[in-house]
């Protein structure tokens, strides 16, 4: 078995022919990733999910919605079988390139408990995010866990702030949840 340092030049050969590879491969234009996105939409459309998912995976590393479909489709096992856990790594990376929906999405798995238990705690700092970048459900499910203290401190004050938003865009039981003084 090789040690780790004897290991290292065969590694950093890899590495540099990988790289050497990618460069070889060209890059795509701003409208050929825009082209090839919009081909996933028609085909997804269209119900063609195994197409939309085939022409999205080719531009997942370099279009971040791209990415997030991707992982819809696993999440939801549209064009391939159902892979909870691949769907919330794919949902995470797009979440950290800071994709709103993203955020939302990744804090709605862990919610409801997608591929893993329950995990208020992890979801939180995804709502919060989304919420603060604008996304109205992602206001509103904040918004509740504040109203009830779950997982978060109690807040009704912030919680009503928070479903006013969320009302104001048109979320569906948000205006109920308003208290009048």
């Amino acid at each position: 078995m090789r040690s780790v340092p004897q290991a290292l030049p065969r590694l950093a050969a890899l590495f540099l022919a990988a790289g050497l590879l990618t460069a070889c491969a060209g890059t795509l234009t701003h409208d050929e990733i825009q082209a090839k996105f919009d081909a996933g939409l028609k085909a997804y459309d269209a119900g063609d999910y195994a197409a939309a998912f085939s022409t999205w995976k080719d531009i997942q590393d370099v279009d971040v919605a791209a990415l997030r479909n991707l992982a819809l489709m696993l999440r939801k096992g549209q064009g391939i079988k159902q892979d909870l856990k691949a769907a919330r790594e794919k949902m995470t990376t797009a979440a950290d390139m800071g994709l709103v929906t993203a955020q939302y999405d990744l804090a709605e798995m862990y919610l409801n408990g997608e591929g893993a238990p329950r995990d208020v705690a992890s979801a939180i700092p995804w709502l919060e995010r989304a919420a603060a970048a604008g996304h109205p459900f992602a206001a509103f499910e904040l918004g509740k866990l504040l109203e009830a203290g779950d997982g978060i401190a109690k807040d009704p004050e912030r919680a009503q702030k928070l479903f006013q938003k969320a009302a104001s865009s048109g979320v569906a039981g948000a205006a109920e949840r308003l208290k009048t003084p």
